[in-house]
């Protein structure tokens, strides 16, 4: 089924929050170019054909098709997803993860809140971020420093709330990194 009105109205809902989000921790002018990417053709037209409302058209796309084009179109253009941020190695000839520039996790953390609230709705607490990311194998993506400032961030979020965590950010000149326990380091 296609759905532009309803995916429209759901990407735009979280760009809404993520801009609130963003001016509330310091970085409001970074917010108001956020996710602009998804309006194009690329990425709204999967977005509305995959439309579910449930969870990311890309992984509707990704069952279709076995890749989402909207994805990699996506993370190539938003610096504020760890992905961006692979790079080729000289030395190994690999591509690896590079360190996210702070202000660039303070936006990602914005996102996943906001997609926080967007997906879980009535279901969202302010842990709701954290057992996201704990779920996921995103720190065997990001360098450990990048994961360890966003679990920084999201461990704060879930126990201070949104308030304090945003106002820390705003004040925040540089990121502190979250303990990790040895068993669970990245």
């Amino acid at each position: 089924m296609f759905h532009p009105i309803r995916h429209f109205i759901t990407i735009t809902r979280h760009r809404h929050e993520v801009v609130r989000l963003c001016f509330r921790a310091g970085i409001g002018f970074q917010g108001f170019f956020h996710d602009l990417s998804k309006y194009s053709p690329t990425e709204f037209i999967p977005g509305a054909h995959y439309y579910s409302g449930k969870e990311s058209p890309n992984n509707g796309e990704r069952r279709d098709k076995g890749y989402s084009l909207a994805w990699m179109h996506h993370k190539g253009r938003n610096k504020h997803h760890f992905e961006f941020w692979y790079d080729y190695e000289l030395a190994t000839k690999k591509i690896v993860p590079m360190d996210m520039p702070d202000r660039y996790i303070k936006e990602m953390f914005c996102d996943r809140v906001a997609a926080s609230k967007t997906y879980n709705k009535q279901g969202y607490t302010d842990k709701s971020p954290l057992e996201y990311l704990q779920k996921s194998t995103a720190n065997e993506k990001m360098t450990p420093t990048t994961y360890r400032k966003l679990l920084y961030l999201l461990q704060m979020l879930a126990e201070k709330g949104e308030k304090e965590t945003l106002k820390f950010m705003r004040h925040c000149k540089e990121l502190p990194l979250a303990e990790i326990a040895p068993s669970t380091a990245p």
